[in-house]
């Protein structure tokens, strides 16, 4: 198991339910949130086995910024 944390441009709550969909049904996803109330408007995700880079691609083919955080 993993958690990756992500900084993101995900502004609100409409922002959050167009990425929500493609992080719900990806089979490596088991739980996922933002915080919007953070300045970089964290994503955390729990997964089993997934690159960092493959959920970057995912936002970013939304039209979102996201970058991995260490």
């Amino acid at each position: 198991m993993q958690i990756l944390v992500f900084k993101t441009n995900l502004k609100d709550g409409n922002h959050v339910n167009a990425i929500g969909s493609s992080l719900n049904i990806h089979p490596a996803i088991y739980k996922w949130n933002v915080d919007l109330k953070d300045c970089d408007n964290i994503l955390r995700i729990v997964a089993n086995n997934i690159a960092p880079k493959e959920v970057e691609q995912m936002l970013v083919g939304a039209g979102y910024h996201c970058e991995e955080l260490e």
